[in-house]
Parts: C-alpha cells; sequence; structure tokens
C-alpha cells in the first residue's frame, strides 16, 4: 500500500510490518541531523581550550571565567526534557530547526562579543539553543528507523557522534584557537549551521506532532525546567563553595522539592509533559538509571585526563586533542556498522555489557597506573579501552532504552535519555574534580611535589570512577532485560504518525 504525506512528498511505503521510504533519503536524513548534532557536541568542549584566550581578551577573573562554561552547560541541561516533549507536541523537524537556529544566531553573538556580560548571555542562549535541537535526534532517527538492524545502525552513528564529539573538540579547539583567534571557535559555527538549515528544511520530512493538548502542561514545564536548571547551577557552584556547604546543600533541597513536585504534578496532570507510564519499562528505566551511573565516569576521564596531560605532562592544546583521538577512533569503528551487526548477532543487552565491562577496565588501568604516567602504554590502552566500550555500550543502550517507545514519546523519551547523562555526569564530575582536589591538597600537605600530588589526586577520581563503572555494569546485568523475539519484529504504525 502506497501513502503521500500531506505536502505530497515523499513516497511512503507500507508492508507488512515495515515501514520505509523510498531510496535512501532517510540515511542522508541521518546524516544532516548528525552535522547538527556534531556541531552542538563539538561546542561543548570546543571552548575549554580557549578559555585562556578568551580570559586574557575580555579580562574575565578565574572565578568568572567558569560562567562561559556554567552558562552554556546551566542553559543545556535544564531545557533538554522540555525541548524533547514540545518535538512530540509540535513536530521534531520544528524544533530541531528553531533550535538550530538559536544556536547558530547565539554563535554569532558569541563570536562578536566585547565584554563579559554578552558572552556570558550569548552562551545562554546558545545552551538554549543546543538543547532544543539535540533534544529531539534520537528520537527521529528512531521513527526515521523502524527496523531493527538499521535502526541498530542509525543509532550507531548518532552514538558516535555524541560520545566521539568531545575529543574531536578538545583538538579543534586547540587548532582554531592557534591559527586564528578565540572568535573564531564561535564564527565556525555560521557556515555550517545555515547550510544545516537549509537542507534539514528541504530533506527532512515534516511531522505534524500530537498536538499541545496532548501535553500541554505549564507549571510542569516550569517546575521541571526550573528544577533542573537549578540543579546543574548549584552542581557547577559548588566547585567554589564546597559540596557540603550550606549553600550547595540549600539550592540543592530547592532543586529537589521542585523535580519532586513535577513528578507529582505528573501523576496528576490530565496531560502530563512527562507520562510516568515510561518508567514501567524495566529497560527505559534501567537505561536511564546507567546513564546517570557511566557518564560521570566518562566525564571525568576527560576532564581530569585533559588536567593531566596539561599539568603533569606538560602537553599543549593540540597535542591534547591528539592523545584523545583513540577514544574517538575506537567509538567510530565500533559505532558506524560493526555494533550494529553485534546487536543483531548476540543481542543489545550482551553488547551493553561486554561495553560497560570494556569501560571499567580502562577506569581500572587508568587507576592503577604510575603516577607519572607515560603516555604510551599508560594512557593510551585506557583510551583505546574506553572507545572500544563506549562504542559496545552506548548505541546499545539507547537500542535497548528506545525499542518499546511509540512515536509520540520518542522525543521526550529522546531528551530524558539525554537529561540523565548531562545532569548525572555534571553532579557526578564535581564531586569527583571535588575529591580529587582535595586529595591534592592533602598531598602537598605532606611535602609531595605539585606534579606527584596532582596525579595523585587525578589517580583517585579514577578510582572512584571504576566503582561507578562497575555499579553501572551490576545494574545492566540486574536490571536490565535481554530482548524478547518480539523486540525484533516491527510494530504497526499508524499512517498519522509516519513523519510526513
Amino acid at each position: 500500500m502506497g501513502l503521500k504525506n500531506k505536502e505530497g512528498k515523499g513516497q511512503l511505503t507500507i508492508s507488512g510490518n515495515t515501514t520505509s521510504r523510498s531510496g535512501d533519503s532517510r540515511w542522508l536524513a541521518l546524516y544532516i541531523l548528525c552535522t547538527g548534532f556534531l556541531m552542538i557536541v563539538l561546542d561543548q568542549t570546543i571552548v575549554n581550550v580557549a578559555l585562556p584566550s578568551i580570559k586574557n581578551d575580555l579580562g574575565f577573573s578565574q572565578a568568572g571565567l567558569a560562567w562561559v562554561v556554567n552558562a552554556y552547560l546551566i542553559a543545556f541541561g535544564g531545557f533538554l526534557l522540555l525541548a524533547g516533549r514540545l518535538g512530540d507536541l509540535l513536530g521534531r523537524k520544528r524544533i530541531f530547526l528553531i533550535g538550530l537556529g538559536m544556536f547558530t544566531a547565539a554563535s554569532l553573538i558569541c563570536g562578536l562579543s566585547i565584554s563579559q556580560p554578552m558572552l556570558v548571555a550569548a552562551r545562554f542562549l546558545q545552551g538554549i539553543g543546543g538543547a532544543v535541537s539535540s533534544a529531539v535526534i534520537l528520537g527521529m532517527v528512531v521513527t526515521m528507523f523502524p527496523e531493527p538492524a538499521e535502526r541498530a545502525k542509525a543509532i550507531g552513528v548518532f552514538s558516535f557522534v555524541a560520545s566521539a564529539g568531545a575529543s574531536i573538540g578538545l583538538l579543534a579547539g586547540g587548532l582554531i584557537t592557534q591559527a586564528v583567534s578565540w572568535h573564531w571557535i564561535f564564527f565556525v559555527n555560521l557556515p555550517i549551521g545555515i547550510v544545516i538549515a537549509v537542507l534539514a528544511s528541504r530533506l527532512l520530512e515534516s511531522d505534524r506532532g500530537i498536538g499541545l493538548r496532548s501535553g500541554a502542561d505549564a507549571l510542569g514545564a516550569v517546575l521541571i525546567t526550573s528544577g533542573l536548571m537549578l540543579a546543574v547551577y548549584t552542581i557547577v557552584e559548588s566547585s567554589t563553595y564546597g559540596l557540603g556547604s550550606p549553600r550547595t546543600i540549600g539550592l540543592g533541597a530547592v532543586a529537589i522539592a521542585l523535580v519532586v513536585a513535577f513528578i507529582i504534578r505528573q501523576a496528576k496532570a490530565a496531560t502530563p509533559l512527562l507520562p510516568l507510564r515510561l518508567f514501567r519499562g524495566r529497560n527505559f528505566s534501567g537505561a536511564n538509571m546507567i546513564q546517570a551511573l557511566s557518564a560521570p565516569a566518562m566525564f571525568s576521564f576527560f576532564f581530569l585526563g585533559s588536567l593531566d596531560l596539561q599539568r603533569v605532562l606538560h602537553y599543549g592544546p593540540m597535542a591534547i586533542g591528539l592523545a584523545f583521538l583513540p577514544v574517538a577512533l575506537g567509538m567510530g569503528a565500533l559505532s558506524i556498522g560493526l555494533t550494529a551487526r553485534l546487536i543483531m548477532r548476540f543481542g543489545a543487552y550482551a553488547v551493553v555489557l561486554a561495553g560497560l565491562a570494556s569501560i571499567t577496565i580502562a577506569l581500572g588501568l587508568a587507576a592503577r597506573g604510575p603516577m607519572i604516567s607515560n603516555y604510551f602504554p599508560d594512557l593510551f590502552i585506557p583510551m583505546a579501552m574506553l572507545g572500544i566500550g563506549g562504542g559496545l555500550a552506548f548505541p546499545s543502550l539507547a537500542v535497548l532504552a528506545m525499542a518499546r517507545t511509540t512515536p509520540s514519546d520518542s522525543g521526550l523519551a529522546s531528551g530524558l535519555i539525554q537529561t540523565t547523562a548531562q545532569v548525572g555526569g555534571a553532579l557526578g564530575l564535581a564531586v569527583l574534580a571535588t575529591l580529587s582536589t582535595s586529595r591534592t591538597s592533602d598531598l602537598l600537605g605532606q611535602g609531595q611535589a605539585v606534579t606527584s600530588a596532582l596525579s595523585g589526586g587525578f589517580h583517585l577520581a579514577w578510582a572512584v570512577a571504576t566503582g561507578l563503572g562497575f555499579v553501572s555494569l551490576l545494574v545492566a546485568a540486574t536490571v536490565l532485560r535481554p530482548e524478547a523475539a518480539a523486540d525484533h519484529v516491527d510494530v504497526p504504525i499508524e499512517a498519522e504518525e509516519i513523519p510526513a
């Protein structure tokens, strides 16, 4: 049976339980989405390398400089969940383009910034745009690829961009900052954003969304957005005031109260923003729990590993970016194709366990390495294993989490998975960075040299990250469930829910 979408574009064919679009337009759409997402992911790390130049040029204090990063993180973490649901309600293509436009315009303002308030405000707007555009991408991917083998491969491409983009950003940031100036780490987003917007508007199929009446919970939106933003703010400021300070505890309690109030609201609302029925699925709930546990482990290695290379091994910006290439290459080699075949052969559950085991072993090797490490083999082997583990675990985890998600909830589920990773990663990184700093101070007090004390702090954080990796592996083994045979059969999609 053939169907035309409401604009008369893109032949859609329904045969049995599968839904496909003629030609390879879905894969072209995937590459467009992932290129836009890569631009956003890169921006989360590309700025880090340029911070010293920004500090000198605009006269930031050390504390004020942190807001160049924190303003983005607060907005990004706070708006992911709301943006994902708006994609389901208003149409994911529409929300993606709105977010992409906001991100690109904010990038221009960042590059033109001549004062501290101007740059911080632009970074906040950039974070909102990044959240709005990226929150719906995984939901669009799941809807475009209902057939299990293709879905696994498509999610692998998305996961590679999500995971490896951080290390690519470090390399790009060093290259651009050294070759031109820090302004251009923002200006490069302009041509990319414009091209992606034009291609996406012409080539991505439109979807109507299910309408605001199906989930227009304004009070719930205010509660969860303010709660998440306050939570991320509290986390990033804990590095200044301390995790156990009255300020941190007080703000954290308010953030928790707002999130609890949101959950209560969702249980009673006629049209909830976040239908709690999503959490009835063990794999969906378990995947979000694992994201919250494993994200800090990975984030801490990237963040503290960069400091180790810079302050202990005295690497420059370009060398730091190159040092992380084994992570990106490992993820790329597995995520794009091979992991999909392993999922179809052994099941996503088994591949998740193998990936998390590799991540845990890699962090353990880094923690047990010599205090003054050589890059090869002390850091190279853990990085390669992290790349392999991430390339196996994250695409498989996304497959399990999204397997039973309906088209009308896929944007929300996509945003929630990213929210748990971002908020969990930020909280875990704050804790691990504090532990690392405290350990370094203790070692300095004992008379150790600065490099040895710094290395001792980093190794303690990696040891704790190893524990988080092991716990995430236990959760995966006990909470997740192998896919039933029914999971490999496509669920029929109503004609009106097919992306038009």
